[in-house]
């Protein structure tokens, strides 16, 4: 079994479709509620933790692009929904008595801050959790690569990409029985064999800034947990595999 390098502070990027709970769309209050538990717990061990929450159960910019929308203003569109889902952690956080600050690259002062590096390292330090929205403020980039960005510009031990997946496999496990699973696996392997862990410039950006990447499912009830005391079943994504 792969283990945890060892870390201090973290960056989870969840997929917007978790935040869908068993529903075909949207935001299920009360499964965010568990997501925020799981988060919370995790904090209690000692981690300073950032998130990154993607949009996909509201909107996702290359699906309208896609069906003619212009790809710009798509995207644009998809920012937003990761505002509202880290709107809706956030507050699933408070109510566990979580101290929580959302961070946008799109500028909206009266429902969150803007992107400020040091009053983020500033929130870490008190113990606060930090959600990044609205992925790096500029279209033609994915919240991927927005998670990446935040990783390194936060000095992250690692990026715990969290999924419905429990791990990377040589190709897609819904569609082929016999797909492996990997414990470790390179960065170029995964870029040379286009493994979909994330976008290719995530994963060549946590490269250059050596950030092992933690891939797991964030479905399984404690889960989170598990995977952060080198228990969980994860693939670790990372220089040497």
């Amino acid at each position: 079994m792969s283990e945890m390098p060892p870390v201090k502070r973290v960056l989870l990027k969840l997929s917007g479709e978790v935040l869908m709970g068993e529903q075909g769309f949207g935001i299920d209050p009360a499964f965010v509620l568990e997501l925020a538990k799981e988060v919370k717990a995790a904090q209690e061990t000692g981690l300073e933790i950032c998130l990154v929450i993607g949009g996909g159960n509201i909107f996702r910019g290359m699906a309208g692009a896609a069906q003619g929308m212009d790809r710009a203003q798509a995207d644009y569109m998809g920012m937003l929904a990761t505002v509202m889902n880290a709107l809706a952690m956030q507050s699933a956080l408070e109510q566990l008595g979580v101290h929580t600050r959302v961070q946008s690259a799109v500028e909206m002062d009266q429902v969150c801050e803007p992107v400020i590096r040091r009053r983020a390292e500033r929130h870490l330090e008190k113990g606060r959790i930090v959600i990044f929205a609205a992925g790096v403020g500029a279209p033609y980039f994915t919240t991927d690569s927005g998670a990446a960005l935040r990783a390194a510009e936060m000095r992250c031990d690692a990026l715990l990409k969290g999924t419905s997946v429990d791990g990377v496999y040589d190709s897609d496990p819904k569609k082929n029985a016999g797909a492996k699973r990997y414990d470790t696996v390179s960065y170029d392997r995964v870029l040379a064999d286009n493994l979909r862990v994330m976008d290719a410039s995530a994963v060549a950006l946590c490269r250059d800034n050596d950030i092992p990447i933690v891939v797991f499912s964030i479905r399984e009830k404690g889960n989170l947990a598990r995977v952060l005391a080198g228990e969980g079943v994860q693939t670790i994504v990372k220089g040497e595999a």
